[in-house]
């Protein structure tokens, strides 16, 4: 009985802050992967892009949680500043080296809620130097996949999709 008060006396605001942030984590997970399922519904995107956004989404929840987690018992409060100042540095060069891909995932994203165009709609991607021209027929989360009127399958990295001009030649 004693080690279990002293246990609690020492450990006693890590273990309520613990169970609060598995809390908040579910809560939120719950409630992003909601949103997502009836903006999707309402959007009538597919299963499988619906799924591809929750996972990436859910990712991000999960290494907040962590960074929660490793705050709440790794660190002393008066450290908290330098392992924050740590952590960010750590991820803006991690931003900085893997720019083209973390911009491809985040423009999938972005594509995948803005929804400027759609599976079977046949664009045009202006650009002067590799203009395309042909119908969309997937949406993935570094790239989209167009037929051209050729049979050519032509592979988009979707920051590019936002960076240059689409016409949009008729949508389903």
């Amino acid at each position: 009985m004693v080690l279990y008060t002293n246990f609690f006396a020492t450990y006693g605001n890590q273990i309520i802050a613990t169970l609060i942030a598995v809390v908040v984590f579910f809560i939120v997970r719950l409630a992003t992967d909601t949103i997502i399922k009836k903006f999707s519904r309402k959007s009538n995107f597919s299963e499988a892009r619906t799924i591809l956004v929750k996972r990436y989404i859910d990712y991000l929840i999960f290494i907040l949680f962590a960074v929660m987690l490793i705050s709440i018992w790794g660190i002393k409060r008066e450290q908290l500043l330098l392992f924050l100042s740590s952590v960010l540095t750590v991820i803006g060069v991690a931003f900085f080296a893997q720019w083209s891909i973390l911009s491809n995932i985040t423009a999938g994203i972005i594509v995948f809620f803005s929804f400027p165009f759609r599976i079977g709609d046949k664009i045009k991607f202006v650009d002067k130097e590799f203009p395309v021209e042909g119908e969309i027929i997937g949406i993935k989360a570094f790239y989209t996949l167009v037929r051209n009127n050729e049979g050519e399958e032509i592979l988009l990295p979707n920051n590019l999709l936002l960076q240059k001009g689409i016409v949009i030649l008729n949508s389903n």
